[in-house]
């Protein structure tokens, strides 16, 4: 009997190795690409840690501790997050200029990237705020009047009802919200930079921190248009009493002054 002869192979089994060759390759992928994505990812972020350890050893341990324990001359840094560092170097409130009752908004010496680079130091110190994404702090479609209430509510008793600011005491006092930042408004929130409490959300929902970043805009914005003149830096019925006591009760003595003098000067003729 003859031999049977080989079975043919069907013409399109080499389509289909090659397409299960492709799947294969493409499973591999979708197994390692992620874990290559966290790796990189682990990797710079412990570089920024680095260079931020360097920076914080030039710039910030004399006062606050190569290891961020705090000093006499300045408080720990363990738990205080990536957000603290951002609003107070971002603020140009640290590095301190002087030893005083309040660290003053000053011009900012560091640049984005380095302050991220020192969030990212500080942060591997102790967990704390993370620095808010764009989308956590922006005021678009927030409610404003909720803001207003909660704002009169938490915040005008130091910064004044329109966010002008105040005096508080021993030589501290509550800064002027026009010209801050969201984001910046955001991290004070949560975070409680000096003299302010801090509001995490546990306290105050992301969107109540949102509707309050609203109201100040509102009434602090540079396209907020003041219907009644003159504000007199919206201080309320402390600086308008004395303005009338001042210049009110000064023009009817001056007023009277004239008349009494036009009056004698009319009898003399």
């Amino acid at each position: 009997m003859k031999k049977l002869s080989a079975r043919r192979r069907h013409p399109l089994a080499a389509v289909v190795v090659l397409l299960l060759a492709l799947a294969a390759t493409g499973g591999l992928y979708a197994v390692f690409a992620p874990a290559d994505k966290a790796q990189a990812d682990t990797t710079a972020q412990s570089l920024a840690i680095e260079e931020g350890k360097k920076l914080y050893a030039v710039g910030c341990a004399s006062c606050h501790g190569t290891g961020g324990q705090g000093s006499t001359d300045g408080p720990p840094l363990v738990g205080v997050g990536a957000a603290a560092v951002d609003f107070q170097v971002g603020t140009g409130r640290m590095p301190l200029q002087q030893q005083s009752a309040q660290a003053p908004k000053k011009k900012v010496i560091y640049t984005q990237a380095e302050i991220d680079q020192l969030a990212a130091f500080v942060a591997s110190l102790g967990a704390g705020p993370e620095i808010p994404t764009e989308n956590q702090y922006n005021p678009a479609g927030a409610d404003i009047a909720n803001g207003g209430e909660l704002f009169r509510t938490n915040c005008a008793q130091c910064h004044n009802f329109t966010g002008q600011g105040g005096a508080l005491t021993h030589g501290k006092y509550a800064p002027s919200l026009e010209g801050v930042s969201p984001k910046h408004m955001y991290e004070a929130m949560q975070t409680g930079p000096q003299n302010m409490p801090s509001f995490p959300d546990t306290t105050m929902t992301e969107q109540n921190k949102k509707d309050i970043i609203a109201y100040v805009d509102a009434v602090n914005g540079d396209k907020t248009v003041n219907p009644g003149g003159l504000n007199l830096g919206g201080l309320g019925p402390v600086s308008e009493g004395l303005f009338a006591w001042i210049f009110g009760l000064g023009a009817l003595v001056a007023v009277a002054v004239w008349v009494a003098a036009r009056t004698a000067k009319a009898k003399k003729s």
